[in-house]
């Protein structure tokens, strides 16, 4: 480890040590849980922008690498970041303050055991997003799964307990053959290390690739969820307090399509080249069948859990698109999903502690009762269905225009020359429903007159939830009309990412038969980023 380097630990473990103080604090005590939870919180988001701050832009390898002996067989604490995770990682640190004081009165039960379960997911976040060492980003893969099935289980609403199986089951599932698959990496190599650095190094047919691709790509998958492996999240989000759904769309769902980018294609471009096609035209399908799903939800949360299906789509169709515009929306959009859908759903857990009902049908009007709170939800609104000035927009734009010109590329000549082109424009359909369900949503709850006598009684934003709500508001807008203060940060390694994999994933992608024929030959061996 060299010195001073040790920012990415300290961003990663603060979470899981106030957790353990936390322990230490008398149960009674909720006013002092709470702040101790919020005070440790801001920890990790006040190292991950000294990191932000440091990052050096322009180095497409990975930086504030921390190595070190961890178990026998090879195993390493390996960490570091580049590029192609540092949004991702601020996105973590940035959200998790935010749910906790969101939630400072909508949990009413084990207040301490839900504080302790919130910091515990937040450092198997942080540490996925970090991990450079196959075995260690599965610990932290698998950590995740406890709190989130606690926080969905004990905390959730009259079906936790169904939703919290279902999710736990959907994710062990492909955890566990993307654990079977790390360990024939780790035999392929000698059973000398289960380093992500040593693994990009073996030498694998286009057979082994195969396998072992599906065999990530359904952990990976599950995680997105990539249609048809969706049907765990609406009941999940349905279920789960508003802070586990807030963290679910905002940073869980985001390990998925991190995990196709930063392992899967790297790890096996020539099996990627293979699925590629297939996959972007299941994120298409789940772009217009999500979004054709939330136009016809009657409950609001259940609107907003499918719309993240949708919004995913486009991200899995960007990174799978593999040109420098779709790679860099797709991980813009990743933030930018992270934000506007966890301010979504803070604000429907808003409108439900006043009322107790998410159903549509209950409101209509109430914008006269509540002008700052329909105010906040007609800005979110508009940057989830990608009004230009706000983040949706900049994202969708680039994955938009990138899968556009790998359709144009492939039409000069390869297998799937009609195929991108179709999947580009079917694609596009997605950003007209998404503004058709969400305007619409907005037209049936805000606008009209009141029928329902409840709503009279309805309370304006209060003092706490606009502080909740004005960082996220300032994210929408910087985000939208400055995108280079954060495009810029990944820029380096998402070329240098593509010029090492691209070629390989697009000559089986645009050339099946050859592809074919070199199915049992050792792929060649691509170069591996530099740590500094």
């Amino acid at each position: 480890m060299m010195p001073g380097h040790h920012l990415l630990s300290l961003t990663v473990f603060a979470p899981l040590a106030g957790a353990l103080l936390l322990v230490l604090l008398p149960k009674g005590e909720k006013a002092l849980l709470k702040g101790a939870a919020f005070l440790v919180s801001l920890v990790p988001l006040a190292t991950s922008l000294v990191v932000w701050a440091r990052f050096d832009a322009a180095n497409p390898g990975f930086q504030f690498v921390e190595r070190a002996a961890w178990a026998l067989g090879g195993i390493t604490y390996h960490v570091g970041l580049d590029g192609v995770a540092i949004l991702l990682f601020l996105l973590t640190t940035f959200l998790t303050p935010l749910v906790l004081l969101g939630a400072w009165n909508s949990i009413l039960k084990s207040e301490k055991e839900f504080l302790i379960s919130m910091l515990m997911l937040e450092t198997g976040m942080l540490g996925a997003f970090v991990a450079l060492d196959l075995f260690l980003f599965y610990v932290f893969w698998e950590f995740m799964l406890i709190p989130m099935y606690l926080i969905i289980g004990v905390w959730g609403g009259q079906r936790r307990i169904y939703a919290a199986v279902k999710f736990f089951l959907y994710t062990m599932v492909g955890s566990l053959l993307m654990l079977v698959a790390i360990l024939y990496l780790y035999v392929k190599g000698g059973s000398s290390s289960f380093g992500f650095a040593e693994a990009l190094k073996l030498a694998l047919s286009t057979k082994e690739q195969l396998f072992l691709f599906l065999a990530f790509g359904l952990a990976f998958a599950i995680k997105v969820p990539v249609f048809p492996f969706h049907t765990w999240l609406p009941d999940a989000h349905v279920e789960a307090p508003t802070p586990g759904s807030v963290i679910l769309a905002g940073v869980l769902l985001k390990l998925g399509t991190y995990g196709f980018l930063r392992f899967a294609i790297p790890l096996f471009p020539e099996a990627a080249g293979l699925c590629s096609v297939p996959l972007m035209v299941l994120a298409v399908i789940g772009i217009i069948y999500g979004a054709l799903m939330a136009f016809a939800q009657t409950d609001i949360k259940k609107l907003v859990a499918y719309s993240s299906v949708s919004h995913l789509g486009f991200v899995m169709l960007g990174l799978f698109a593999l040109t420098t515009e779709s790679v860099q929306g797709a991980i813009l959009q990743m933030v930018n999903h992270g934000i506007s859908t966890g301010a979504l759903f803070l604000l429907v857990g808003m409108i439900y502690e006043r009322r107790h009902t998410r159903l549509i049908a209950d409101y209509g009007g109430i914008a006269r009762k509540v002008p700052v709170y329909a105010t906040l939800f007609v800005i979110v609104t508009l940057s989830s269905i990608g009004l230009p000035t706000t983040n949706g927009f900049v994202g969708e734009l680039l994955i938009l225009a990138g899968t556009f010109q790998e359709g144009l590329r492939a039409s000069a000549g390869g297998f799937y020359k009609p195929t991108l082109l179709v999947l580009a424009v079917l694609s596009a359909t997605g950003v007209v429903l998404g503004a058709v369900y969400m305007l619409t949503l907005v037209r049936k709850v805000f606008f009209g007159p009141i029928t329902n006598p409840e709503n009279h009684k309805l309370t304006d934003t209060t003092l706490r939830e606009g502080l909740v709500m004005l960082p996220l508001l300032v994210a929408i807008f910087v985000i939208g009309l400055v995108p280079n203060l954060f495009l810029g940060k990944s820029q380096a390694a998402v070329e240098a990412y593509l010029a090492t994999y691209r070629p390989r994933v697009t000559a089986v992608r645009n050339a099946p038969a050859s592809a074919e024929a070199t199915a049992d030959k050792p792929a060649g061996k691509p170069m591996i980023a530099e740590e500094h």
